[in-house]
């Protein structure tokens, strides 16, 4: 059934104008809308990567801060593309996820664990 349809359908059997509708279905929208934002506010964000979970370290949901050496500029990037930029630093890799360090460097750049959110 086409929207159009379903409110016409809901005036004719609740005897209401469409302005009251109108103002029901906002008042629905805006507690959903509430209610959405209070379930992302619950997320956990963990700094230290001593507290984060090994499994999740290189992980779409951890933030890693990349600097640039030779253009100054600084940038943020997921797990999965800070273990891309590990490449072939298998020594690196391991110290990380016995969170030993969480800086790391390349050629051009100098990345840092920032967060993870769960």
């Amino acid at each position: 059934m086409k929207k159009t349809e379903k409110m016409t359908e809901e005036i004719l059997l609740k005897n209401k104008s469409i302005d009251e509708l109108i103002r029901i279905k906002m008042q629905e929208e805006l507690k959903n809308a509430f209610n959405k934002r209070v379930g992302r506010q619950s997320k956990i964000l963990i700094k230290n990567i001593k507290d984060v979970p090994v499994e999740k370290i290189f992980t779409k949901k951890s933030v890693f801060r990349v600097f640039n050496k030779e253009t100054q500029v600084e940038t943020l990037i997921n797990g999965l593309q800070a273990e891309a930029l590990l490449g072939m630093q298998n020594d690196v890799r391991e110290k990380f996820k016995r969170k030993e360090t969480d800086i790391f460097s390349t050629d051009t750049l100098f990345v840092k664990f920032e967060s993870l959110e769960l």
